[in-house]
């Protein structure tokens, strides 16, 4: 699994939201994709290393709503936000 590829990232400063397509089967055994979503806030230690955390503050909470925001758009329009962004 390590080296599965995200479908999609949207980023706003430091907050980003992955949107994952996983294998998995149906209650009727079909197989199926359906989608995830991650979240993580990129931040540097005291040693300037980048790292990730799950935790946000008070001034993410904006970031965190408009990344998730788009990934919805993302998962709901799929092709439609091209067509509405061009008409």
């Amino acid at each position: 699994m390590g080296d599965k590829q995200p479908e999609k990232k949207f980023r706003a400063g430091a907050v980003c939201a992955t949107v994952w397509m996983n294998e998995g089967t149906s209650k009727d055994g079909q197989p199926r994709t359906f989608p995830s979503v991650s979240f993580e806030k990129s931040y540097k230690d005291k040693d300037g290393t980048w790292k990730g955390t799950k935790s946000l503050n008070v001034a993410d909470l904006p970031k965190a709503v408009l990344v998730c925001t788009k990934a919805y758009e993302y998962l709901t329009l799929g092709d439609k936000e091209v067509a509405t962004e061009e008409a």
